[in-house]
Order: structure tokens, then sequence, then C-alpha cells
């Protein structure tokens, strides 16, 4: 594992989870709404069509994330939101060091 010198390392690294754990979200959102995976044939003309840019403000910070696009335009990630902020809320408890059952019973 990675040794951390400093929280702001540790924050730092915590982030880039963060990010990459809403892009993933955001993917599986558009694999949803299209009805079929990134890779499988798809039976209807709408399919992938690269990415945004959109910036976000978390507990680690401002951070850019990539969001996904189709082609018709009918993509719109509304989940994305409410996901988020239960992100946040989780980032802001395992910060505080509450203990896991503490967590659990919230």
């Amino acid at each position: 594992m990675k040794q951390f010198k400093t929280g702001e390392q540790l924050n730092d690294f915590l982030g880039k989870i963060q990010k990459r754990a809403i892009e993933k979200m955001l993917e599986g959102e558009l694999d949803g709404h299209l009805g079929h995976g990134k890779h499988e044939q798809a039976d209807t003309s709408n399919a992938r069509n690269g990415y945004g840019k959109k910036k976000i403000r978390t507990s680690y910070g401002e951070s850019e994330i990539k969001v996904p696009r189709d082609r018709d335009a009918s993509f719109n990630p509304m989940s994305f939101v409410r996901n988020l902020r239960q992100s946040f809320a989780l980032s802001r408890l395992f910060q505080s060091g509450k203990a896991w059952w503490k967590v659990s019973r919230r």
C-alpha cells in the first residue's frame, strides 16, 4: 500500500478515487439508458458519443470529471446529483473517523 506522508497526499489520493467512482457511476447509468454495455451490439441507432467535461466541487476539492454522451443527446444523468450528494455524505463520515458500526446505524 502506498504510504502517505501528509494529509494533503492522502486527500489527493482519496479525491482521485472519488473522481473515478463518479465517472464509473455515470458510465453505468449510460449503460442503463442505452440498454447495453460499452462494447455490446446495439439494437438502436442511439449509441455512445464521447465525453463532455464537468467541474465538480467535493470535500476533497474541485475536480473535472468526464461525463459520457449519447448520439441522440437524450442522456441526462439526473440521478447523478442525488448519488453525488450521498457520496459526499459518506466521504464526510469516513473523514470524521467514525467506526463502521456508527456509520451503518445512521
